[in-house]
């Protein structure tokens, strides 16, 4: 195993993930913003979203397609790993090595042959994907452009089994992880959720709500915008009735209303410490 790496010109030391009894952790970054695409289907056609002072865009390759938000446990994995790691007092490194079976385990996948195959085609996105965004730039003159995973390789022994992986992750991403004000504890039982737009849901709502007592709202055009889901609003709107019925998000309840001037308001709320059973889910990173 390789215990230290030069990549562009920067010296880096290994970082051997760990097993077992490590909180489930998310970047605000990532929660707030559509880095990911929602859809399980390929998609390549950029996200370009603007809102403010904040801009980014997200651009995929034919051949594998843009990163998907299921791609992104992975990072939520990493995330994890480098602040229960930094917690205990331990070297962290964005120059990470774990084997196929941690990772699938912690983001509640089965470690079947098939999962192998969708994690590797998950980093092989991740690498792909680029993104140029002014999210923690000092200067808008200044532009940082990366992949979620600058470089992964797999392991193996003689025979030809996996043995692990190593991989290093953007500095973008890895500095923000660092940064204790940008980190979320997210409920595992997210990883249980199966559609693309009930994650992204739950990831804007941990962020932007929290644990307030009276929750949250936004109106559905600005979550549509907030989305960059290539979905029309109108079935933009069906798809976040669905879901309101539903009720899938863990420790939080979804309600719509209409405000005074016709708009229709996604609103939600903390509610008590059930959690929904939590099933493992075989060939869920896709």
């Amino acid at each position: 195993m390789t215990s230290h790496r030069t990549y562009q010109g920067e010296q880096l030391e290994l970082f051997q993930a760990r097993a077992g009894g490590i909180a489930t952790r998310d970047a605000q970054d990532l929660m707030s913003w559509p880095f990911f695409s929602l859809a399980k289907s390929r998609r390549v056609t950029p996200i370009d979203f603007r809102m403010g002072d904040v801009w980014l865009r997200v651009e995929a390759t034919a051949e594998h397609g843009m990163a998907t938000i299921w791609d992104a446990d992975i990072l939520i994995w990493a995330a994890s790993q480098i602040v229960d790691a930094r917690d205990k007092g331990l070297r962290t490194s964005r120059f990470m090595s774990a084997t196929p079976y941690e990772i699938l385990t912690f983001i509640n996948r089965d470690d079947s042959a098939r999962s192998y195959e969708r994690l590797k085609a998950a980093f092989d996105r991740l690498q792909s994907t680029t993104v140029v965004t002014s999210i923690r730039q000092p200067s808008e003159r200044r532009r940082h452009r990366f992949s979620w995973i600058a470089e992964w390789k797999e392991r193996l022994d003689a025979a030809g089994r996996p043995l692990g992986i190593e991989l290093i992750l953007a500095d973008w991403f890895y500095a923000g992880v660092l940064d204790n004000a940008l980190i979320l504890t997210i409920d595992p039982a997210y990883f249980s959720l199966t559609g693309g737009l009930e994650r992204w849901l739950y990831r804007l709502v941990r962020k932007h709500g929290g644990r307030q007592a009276w929750g949250w709202s936004f109106d559905l055009e600005h979550l549509h915008l907030k989305s960059g889901s290539l979905s029309p609003l109108r079935r933009f709107r069906f798809e976040i009735r669905t879901i309101v019925g539903r009720q899938p998000l863990p420790s939080y309840r979804l309600a719509l209303s209409i405000d005074p001037d016709g708009r229709e308001r996604l609103t939600f709320r903390p509610v008590g410490p059930e959690r929904p059973v939590i099933r493992r889910i075989a060939g869920a990173v896709s």
